[in-house]
C-alpha cells in the first residue's frame, strides 16, 4: 500500500493506468504497470524487445496502457498491433473498443498498405498473413514480391510501433523479414504469454531484442492473479478378448489383396486389434468423465466445465457421438471443419460408413440448420456465460489459444501435445471464477509426463522439454501430493479456530457460546463475533472441498485406514459445528456461497443423515419455516445438537427472530422496537423459567408471526384507508411520536400524498432532489403540530424522512 500511494506513483496510476473496460472500472496489476514501465524506458531509447507476462496476466490490458501512453507522449505516433490468429485479431479489436479506443482492423494486405499510407488512424491491427503471398515462397522471393506489389508513393506515415502478439511464433522468417522491408524505420514489440523454447531464444532476441520485462506463471499463481493447476495421469486400460480370431478376421477380409496393397492398409489403418481398442478406449474416457460430471463440485453443481482435447476431427466427432448415446447432451464440438458434400461425394464403399462420411454425418447433425460459425460463435457464448448449459466443449486444435472462459475448471488431455501448444493449452484452467474454483485441473490420457511410470519431479524431461526449467517452474503439481497438503493444512487451520479457543467439554453450547456470544441477551453479540463465523464458515469450505477432492485417492495419499477413519469423523465434527452455528446465528443462506454442491459429495463420502442438515435452509429462512410449517417442521431440520438441547434450541429461535427484526427495522422502526420489546421480554421470562418450554414455543411462534406478517397483527390492526407498506409505517412513527393524536391516519395519507407528489427520479442519495421531498414533509408536519417550533418537529421530520427513503414504493 505505501508503495502503491506514494505520491508520483499514485497520480502516475491515476493518470496513466486506470481505464474503463465495457463500462467497468480497472486498475493495473503490478507486472502491468511495471511491464509498462520497463517498456517505456525501451521506447525512451528506441530499442526493441519482448515482454513475456504469462498466460492470463492481462497481457492485452498491457497492452492497452502501453499504445495510450505512447500516443500522448510521442509526436506523430502510431501503433501497429499485429497477430497472427483470427481469433487473436478479434479478440485485440474487441479489447480496445471496449476502452473506448477506435482501433482499424484491416481486411486485406491491400488494406493494410493504404492505411500505413497515410496518417491515420494512429490506431491499427492486422494479421501479419495479410503481409504474406504465396506460403511456399521463399523468405527472399517473398521480398521481392512484396515490394513489386508496393503503391509507386508508398511511404509509412508517422512514428510507427509494432506490436506483435504471440512473438514466438511470428518472430522470424520471411514473415518478420517482411514487416522490417515495409516499415524500416518502426520500432517492435514482442509479447507472448509463453516462455521461449530453448532453440528459439538466440533468434528471438536477434530479432526483437532481450526481454523488457517478464512475469513467470509461479509469480502469477503467487501474486492470485491466475490459479494454480493440479495435474493427474489417468491410465485408460485396453484389452481384446480373442486377438488371435481378430488377426484371423483381419486376414480373411483382406484376402486376395497384392502385398503392395496390403501394405499400404496396414499403414493407413494399423493392426485391427488397435482400431476396436481405439473404440473401447474412447468409450471409457467417455464414461470416466461422465463419472467426473457427477463427482467434481464445480462440474455437478454447473458453476464449472471442461474441454476436451481430442486427437482428431474424427475422433472428436466418435467422442460426442459417444456421450449422446450415454444421454449426455451438454457438450459440442468445436474444429476447424467445415463439413462439405464434395468431401464424402467419393466415400461410399459398400462395405459401411469410412470415416469421412461419419465424420461428415456426425458434424452436419450437430450443427442442425446453422453454419460452423453462427454454431461456434453460440457454443462459446452458452460456455462463458452459462456454463451448467454447455458442459463439455470437445476440440482438436481451436480455442487452445486466446480463449478465455473463467468457467472452464477442467482440461481433459487425448492427444499428443508438446511445448508451446501444450503449455497454452492447460492454461486454458487457470483463470479465476469465484471462491469454489480453487485450481485449474490438468487430466491426462496420454501420459504425457510420463506420470504413469515415475514420480513427477521434472515436468522439463517430457511434453516441456523444449523449455528452460525455471521457465515452467511451479506450472503443474501433482494432485495428490498437492491434495493431502492442502487437506492437511486445511485440518491445521480449523483445528486452530475451533479446538484451540472454545472451551472444553466442547459441546454444542460451548461452540455457539464462542462464534455467536450471548445472542440472546445482548443484542449486538451477533454483531461483534461476525468476523470468527465467517472465518468458521470459510474454513469449513475448504476444509470440505479438500477432502471430497482426495477422497477417492486417501490411501494413495498416504492416509492409513486408521487416519481416514479419524480424518472422516473430524470432517463430520466440524460440518455439524459449522451447521449449528450457521443456523443459531441465523446466517444459513450463506451455504450457496460458500458451499454450492458439497451435499453430493459428503453424501457419498462421510453420512447422508448428516449432509442433509446443510440444505435444510437455503430456500426458506428459519422464521419462515416457523411461520408457514410450525416449530414441529423446524425441530425435524435442526441438527440433533440443536434440537435435543432445549436452550440452545430456544436462543437459536431467538437468534434468528433478532436477526429478522434488526433486518427489516429501517423499514418501520416504529413498530420493529416494539418488536424487538416483545422478544426481549420473552427471553426474560425464559430465562427466569416464568413460562413452559411448549407454551414458550407457542408465544415465540406468535411473535414471529407478528415479525413476519405486520398486516396481521391483531393485537394493534391498521386502519382500512391505509393500503401500503410505507403509509402504515409512516402512521407507526407519527403513533410512537405522539399517541394522542387522533388524525394519525389522515396525516399518513398526506404525508404519502406529498412525498409521491414532489419525488424524482433516481432521488435518493441526490441532495437537491433529497432536500425537495424534506421541504415537503416539513410542510406537512408544520400545519399538523403548529403549536410546535421547528427544532422541536425536526427529529420527528428526520424520522419520517428515513422512512419514506427505505420504502421501495417511494
Amino acid at each position: 500500500m505505501t508503495q502503491l500511494c506514494e505520491k508520483q506513483r499514485f497520480l502516475e496510476i491515476i493518470h496513466d493506468f486506470i481505464i474503463f473496460d465495457a463500462g467497468t472500472k480497472k486498475l493495473c496489476r503490478p507486472n502491468q504497470y511495471f511491464g509498462v514501465r520497463a517498456a517505456q524506458e525501451r521506447i525512451r531509447k528506441r530499442e526493441g524487445g519482448i515482454i513475456w507476462h504469462s498466460q492470463g496476466s492481462g497481457k492485452s490490458l498491457t497492452m492497452v496502457w502501453l499504445a495510450k501512453w505512447i500516443r500522448e507522449h510521442v509526436t506523430d505516433s502510431r501503433v501497429l498491433i499485429i497477430t497472427d490468429r483470427t481469433e487473436l485479431d478479434e479478440q485485440i479489436e474487441k479489447v480496445f473498443l471496449g476502452v473506448d479506443e477506435e482501433i482499424y482492423r484491416t481486411s486485406s494486405g491491400k488494406d493494410l498498405l493504404a492505411q500505413l499510407n497515410q496518417t491515420i488512424p494512429w490506431l491499427i491491427c492486422s494479421l501479419i498473413h495479410k503481409f504474406v503471398g504465396k506460403k511456399e515462397l521463399t523468405a527472399e522471393d517473398f521480398i521481392e514480391e512484396l515490394k513489386s506489389n508496393l503503391p509507386p508513393d508508398f511511404k509509412p506515415k508517422g512514428d510507427i510501433y509494432v506490436f506483435v502478439d504471440e512473438c514466438h511464433r511470428t518472430q522470424s522468417g520471411a514473415l518478420h523479414h517482411a514487416m522490417k522491408e515495409i516499415l524500416p524505420n518502426a520500432m517492435f514489440i514482442g509479447f507472448t504469454g509463453t516462455p521461449l523454447l530453448k532453440a528459439d531464444k538466440e533468434t528471438s532476441i536477434e530479432t526483437f531484442g532481450t526481454y523488457i520485462h517478464t512475469y513467470k506463471f509461479d509469480e502469477a499463481v503467487r501474486d492470485q492473479v491466475v490459479l494454480d493447476l493440479r495435474y493427474e495421469a489417468r491410465n485408460i486400460e485396453q484389452s481384446l478378448t480373442s486377438p488371435k480370431k481378430i488377426d484371423q478376421w483381419f486376414a480373411a477380409k483382406t484376402k486376395g489383396l497384392n502385398p503392395a496393397a496390403l501394405t499400404r492398409l496396414k499403414q493407413k489403418w494399423g493392426t485391427m486389434q488397435k482400431v476396436l481398442s481405439s473404440q473401447s478406449r474412447l468409450e471409457k474416457i467417455v464414461a470416466d468423465i461422465l463419472l467426473d460430471m457427477e463427482l467434481k463440485e464445480r462440474l455437478e453443481n454447473g458453476r464449472g466445465n471442461a474441454m476436451l482435447v481430442s486427437g482428431s476431427i474424427y475422433q472428436a466427432c466418435k467422442l460426442y457421438e459417444l456421450f449422446l448415446a450415454r444421454g449426455f447432451d451438454k457438450c459440442a464440438i468445436v474444429t476447424s471443419y467445415k463439413p462439405s458434400p464434395s468431401d464424402v461425394s467419393k466415400e461410399e464403399t459398400g462395405e459401411g460408413q469410412t470415416e469421412k462420411l461419419r465424420q461428415y454425418e456426425i458434424y452436419n447433425k450437430m450443427l442442425g440448420n446453422q453454419t460452423p460459425e453462427a454454431f461456434e460463435k453460440e457454443v462459446k457464448k452458452k460456455f462463458i456465460e452459462t456454463p451448467g448449459q454447455m458442459k463439455l466443449l470437445i476440440v482438436v486444435d481451436k480455442l487452445l489459444t486466446g480463449f478465455d472462459a473463467p468457467s472452464a475448471t477442467y482440461l481433459y488431455i487425448d492427444k499428443k501435445m508438446q511445448d508451446h501448444g501444450l503449455f497454452q493449452a492447460i492454461c486454458r484452467v487457470n483463470r479465476l471464477d469465484g471462491e469454489d474454483k480453487e485450481y485449474g485441473y490438468i487430466i491426462d490420457y496420454k501420459d504425457l509426463f510420463k506420470s504413469l511410470e515415475n514420480s513427477i519431479t521434472d515436468y522439463t524431461s517430457e511434453a516441456l522439454e523444449g523449455y528452460e526449467k525455471q521457465d515452467v517452474e511451479g506450472l503443474l503439481s501433482d494432485r495428490i501430493k498437492k491434495g493431502r497438503q492442502k487437506l492437511d493444512e486445511a485440518r491445521e487451520k480449523i483445528k486452530a479456530l475451533c479446538d484451540e479457543a472454545v472451551d472444553p467439554p466442547q459441546d454444542t453450547l460451548d461452540y455457539l457460546r464462542y462464534f455467536c456470544a450471548n445472542g440472546t441477551s445482548d443484542p449486538t453479540g451477533l454483531q461483534d463475533t461476525e468476523p470468527r463465523r465467517g472465518m468458521l464458515y470459510k474454513l469449513t469450505a475448504t476444509l470440505l472441498r479438500s477432502f471430497t477432492n482426495l477422497a477417492n485417492d486417501l490411501p494413495e495419499a498416504g492416509y492409513s485406514p486408521q487416519e481416514i477413519e479419524i480424518l472422516k469423523k473430524e470432517v463430520r465434527h466440524y460440518e455439524m459445528v459449522c451447521a449449528e452455528v450457521k443456523n443459531f446465528a441465523g446466517d444459513n443462506v450463506d451455504l450457496k456461497v460458500y458451499e454450492p454442491a458439497m451435499r453430493h459429495l459428503i453424501d457419498t463420502y462421510i453420512r447422508a443423515e448428516e449432509s442433509e442438515t446443510l440444505s435444510a435452509f437455503e430456500d426458506i429462512s428459519l422464521i419462515d419455516m416457523i411461520v408457514n410449517q410450525g416449530i414441529g417442521a423446524l425441530e425435524k431440520k435442526l441438527p440433533k445438537g440443536l434440537t435435543t438441547n432445549k436452550g440452545a434450541m430456544a436462543e437459536t429461535i431467538e437468534n434468528n427472530l433478532r436477526k429478522v427484526i434488526i433486518n427489516e427495522q429501517p423499514l418501520n422502526p416504529a413498530y420493529y422496537d416494539n418488536m424487538s420489546i416483545l422478544l426481549d421480554n420473552l427471553i426474560k421470562k425464559r430465562q427466569e423459567e416464568a413460562m413452559d418450554y411448549k407454551r414458550y414455543l407457542d408465544e415465540l411462534t406468535n411473535l414471529a408471526n407478528k415479525v413476519k406478517n405486520p398486516n396481521d397483527n391483531t393485537d394493534r390492526p391498521y386502519p382500512d384507508a391505509l393500503k401500503t407498506p410505507g403509509q402504515k409505517a409512516i402512521y407507526d412513527q407519527l403513533a410512537a411520536y405522539d399517541s394522542r393524536t387522533t388524525n394519525q391516519e389522515a396525516i399518513a395519507k398526506a404525508l404519502d400524498s406529498a412525498v409521491r407528489n414532489i419525488r424524482k427520479d433516481s432521488w435518493r442519495n441526490n441532495y437537491a432532489k433529497e432536500k425537495e421531498v424534506r421541504i415537503e414533509i416539513r410542510k406537512v408536519l408544520r400545519a399538523t403540530y403548529n403549536g410546535q417550533t421547528n427544532e422541536e418537529l425536526e427529529p420527528l421530520e428526520n424520522q419520517i424522512f428515513q422512512v419514506v427513503k427505505k420504502q421501495k414504493e417511494y
